[in-house]
């Protein structure tokens, strides 16, 4: 009898420093709230910040593939350059339409085939280098022997003091300078 006193005493025992314990656990209401907030906030933050990394990689490989556009772009109008087109925007163009027609050819072949079926686009005389553009209609072209010409008139002009050779003079320098 004695034992079974002994060992519900020892049950009463173990369960009230169990209950101890578990009083010890637990946390108060107020705090648990606080940290369920927290909890869900940092949640929300992350699927945030996931849409947003998200949208950031969008942003980059459209930025890369523009660059990759741009660069291809500026190799095709450097080739025509260097091909000696006049109308460079046409026959990048007409470049571009065949090069994704066909996807395994190169630029230079096409480029060299447009040459030979288009040959108005392309300077007559290319020599590998690249073509110099002439000039605007409101530059005129220095003649090297109308410098002989004007200062002759020029000459004449101080001489006589006429203004028939000054007026001659200033229309010789009007049509070669």
């Amino acid at each position: 009898m004695e034992n079974l006193i002994d060992q519900i005493e020892n049950e009463n025992l173990s369960s009230s420093e169990e209950q101890a314990d578990q009083q010890k656990k637990l946390v108060p209401v107020v705090e648990s709230i606080r940290y369920r907030k927290r909890a869900q906030s940092a949640e929300q933050k992350t699927v945030m910040l996931e849409e947003e990394l998200a949208q950031s990689q969008t942003t980059i490989s459209q930025l890369n593939n523009q660059l990759q556009l741009i660069q291809t772009e500026q190799q095709l109008s450097s080739e025509l350059i260097s091909a000696g087109a006049t109308d460079i925007e046409t026959a990048a163009l007409l470049v571009k339409a065949r090069l994704e027609k066909e996807p395994t050819a190169d630029a230079a072949t096409v480029i060299s085939l447009l040459r030979k079926e288009k040959a108005y686009l392309f300077a007559e005389n290319n020599h590998g280098d690249i073509a110099a553009a002439p000039k605007t209609a409101g530059t005129r072209e220095k003649m090297p022997s109308a410098t002989g010409v004007i200062q002759r008139a020029a000459k004449k002009a101080s001489k006589t003091g006429s203004r028939a050779d000054l007026q001659e003079y200033l229309k010789l320098r009007r049509n070669f300078i």
